[in-house]
């Protein structure tokens, strides 16, 4: 009996986990979407870097990631949200056929 109270305990501390993963994941049309993005604002030096040297990627002050060699530097959030604002309707759909998830440009002022 205690075995069957058990297992039922960690089931139902399972299942929110296994769901949470599940739901922060990311469909193939979404990363493909971001590696769009990413193609788009490509980030360019005008030298290369030094073996000791890290290079961190800000666009308007909000981190991108750590430019390596050979890699794409990821779009941050307001990039990738402003592209898909003007990206094709229908990839951006099969991404994210119900705009849960999706990110959204930001509002612009009114004057």
């Amino acid at each position: 009996m205690t075995r069957i109270l058990i297992s039922a305990a960690l089931l139902a501390l399972a299942a929110p986990m296994a769901h949470a993963a599940a739901a922060s994941a990311e469909n193939a049309d979404a990363k493909a979407l971001r590696a769009e993005c990413a193609s788009q604002h490509a980030v360019r030096f005008e030298q290369p870097a030094a073996a000791n040297e890290y290079r961190f990627v800000y666009n308007r002050g909000e981190y991108r990631g750590e430019a390596t060699s050979g890699q794409p530097v990821a779009c941050a959030q307001t990039q990738y949200a402003e592209y898909l604002a003007s990206a094709d309707p229908v990839k951006v759909m099969s991404a994210y056929p119900t705009a849960a998830g999706r990110p959204q440009p930001a509002k612009k002022a009114a004057k």
